[in-house]
């Protein structure tokens, strides 16, 4: 540490997210539990994320109530017709971040561009190549925020290991079974099919995305500090296997339900959404019986073809249970107009389904008509099921969500594993034994998780005691000595 020049008062804190709705949601939600306890923020974000949030959600006046936050934006060099979704283009976008988002954050801090003077970055996981901590630019403490499960992170952690103990590649489809045994913590519990949706590269060595997600993933653990969006209660097991990487986590997830309750004299709602929201379920959904309806949302990235939706929407008709179902623009291969809808799904929509282009996901989950939720098993999804109480059926999709489907499966009970099945007769008899069957069990499993999890954000909390830490600690930074330009 170079001798002080000057030393620093207001703490000033620089938040980054990758540019991706289930990495800026929560990440917007903690930089406004930053903001509550009057720590100036700077939130920067893509210019086309930044389009996309003020079009579709309330985040300017929401924030406007704290005159030391600010929104500022950096190019990412992509055209604006480009789709952005991490699911079918992550190369492509990686390639960008490399080549025009990385050489201008990195000016951006060797100018001193965030002013007043930073006292640390709070840099999401997935970007963590964008800084290194030794550079000689970076002049305040990096915290990485990971946006993912500890449990799918630790597994990512893992991939060496496997690979060193021929454990991948996975080799083809009769191979998916195999029991994993050299993921430390989680022996015996996940196959092949459980890890992580890049492990499934024939050529790990070689596969660039795989190879990507590893080292930032490793990287992310060499920074001053790891935030995670998770509990306890929830995760104490893996969270203690991140403890023997780095000394310093803080757990503070889940962050919905934390920001909640530090808001909760108050009528607002953090709706962080990037794309428009239909209201019009939550009538729909008041005039259904408790219990009576499955949600299904497959979450802002995932594509299926013609073929899977049509499985998905039959099973639904097929159960005869009610569903609210979120069916994106973009969530088909192609246009979803091009697909011939038969005259009994339209008609077993009318009599007992909803669709939407995209729904107030935390309001829906909330409500007691809802009985189950069929997901995609994305972090940000998965928390909000549990807060609200509500057992999944799970139809991971990539990255993190086959190892989230296994615990909520075969750890925490709150539900069942549908992976790499698409067929009718599996999601009705699924949402059948969800909702019916087996429906007591599973409430049951997911009231208990729920009151662990509202326990952990509130007062005496193990969230709620460790923001308060991270807080305290930001703070005792901004008193100590600057480093000089």
């Amino acid at each position: 540490m170079s001798i002080a020049m000057e030393t620093q008062t207001n703490p000033h804190v620089l938040l980054f997210p990758a540019p991706a709705q289930g990495h800026i949601n929560p990440m917007l939600k903690l930089a406004e539990l930053l903001s509550l306890a009057a720590i100036p923020v700077t939130f920067l974000t893509t210019e086309h994320s930044h389009r996309q949030l003020t079009l579709h959600s309330d985040v300017l006046l929401r924030f406007s109530r704290f005159p030391t936050f600010q929104f500022q934006t950096i190019a990412d060099g992509l055209p604006d017709s480009d789709p952005r979704t991490f699911s079918q283009h992550l190369p492509d976008m990686l390639s960008s971040f490399i080549s025009v988002i990385k050489p201008l954050f990195r000016d951006m801090l060797a100018s001193s561009h965030f002013t007043p003077n930073l006292t640390c970055l709070i840099l999401d996981g997935f970007f963590s190549f964008l800084v290194d901590i030794n550079d000689d630019f970076v002049k305040v403490p990096i915290f990485c925020f990971r946006s993912l499960s500890a449990c799918s992170s630790w597994a990512t952690l893992s991939i060496p290991n496997l690979i060193q103990h021929g454990q991948l590649p996975i080799k083809g489809e009769e191979d998916m079974d195999r029991i994993i045994d050299k993921i430390p913590g989680m022996e015996n519990l996940l196959r092949c099919r459980d890890l992580p949706g890049f492990c499934r590269a024939a050529d790990p060595n070689n596969d660039p995305v795989l190879q990507f997600v590893v080292n930032q993933s490793i990287r992310s653990t060499k920074f001053d500090a790891l935030i995670l969006n998770s509990f306890e209660d929830l995760e104490g097991p893996i969270l203690s296997k991140f403890r023997t990487l780095h000394s310093t986590i803080y757990p503070i997830g889940p962050l919905h339900a934390l920001l909640k309750a530090k808001l909760a004299n108050e009528e607002t709602e953090s709706l962080n959404s990037m794309r428009e929201v239909d209201q019009s379920c939550l009538p729909w959904l008041d005039n259904q019986p408790p219990g009576s309806v499955i949600y299904v949302s497959f979450g802002s990235t995932t594509v299926m073809g013609d073929h899977e939706l049509m499985e998905f929407w039959h099973g639904l008709i097929d159960s005869g249970r009610r569903f609210l179902w979120v069916v994106r623009p973009d969530l088909v291969r192609g246009k979803n107009g091009d697909v011939e809808i038969p005259a009994e799904l339209e008609e077993g929509t009318r009599q007992r389904g909803y669709m939407v282009g995209w729904a107030p996901q935390e309001k829906v989950l909330s409500h007691e008509a809802v009985g189950g939720f069929l997901t995609h098993s994305g972090w940000n999804s998965s928390l909000e099921s549990i807060v609200a109480g509500k057992p999944m059926i799970c139809w991971s999709n990539a990255f993190d969500q086959q190892v989230n489907s296994r615990f909520v499966s075969n750890v925490w009970k709150l539900g069942l594993d549908m992976k790499d099945l698409c067929d009718r007769e599996t999601v009705a008899k699924m949402v059948n034994e969800l909702m019916v069957y087996r429906k007591e069990e599973f409430m049951r499993s997911a009231a208990e998780m729920a009151n662990l999890g509202k326990r952990s954000v509130s007062p005496g909390g193990s969230s709620h005691l460790n923001l308060d830490r991270l807080i305290q600690d930001i703070r005792i930074l901004s008193r100590q000595p600057k480093m000089p330009n």
